[in-house]
């Protein structure tokens, strides 16, 4: 896979890293694995919602009139 960034990206990127005193592409993994844990956790939570909006659905009409 090869990552195009733009060139303000890869200059911020690269400022980034060096005042971290880590490498562009430890970043990059670490915000790849933060994007995939939130999306993960959106899909869990829109998941359970659905669940017990549908198992409470009269509840839920009843609390809205």
């Amino acid at each position: 896979m090869n990552l195009r960034l733009r060139d303000d990206q890869q200059a911020a990127l690269k400022r980034r890293a060096e005042e971290e005193g880590r490498s562009m592409h430890a970043i990059v993994l670490q915000a790849i694995d933060r994007y995939l844990e939130q999306e993960a956790d959106r899909e869990s939570v829109q998941r359970l919602g659905a669940k017990y909006a549908a198992r409470h659905a009269d509840l839920l009409r009843r609390l809205g009139e």
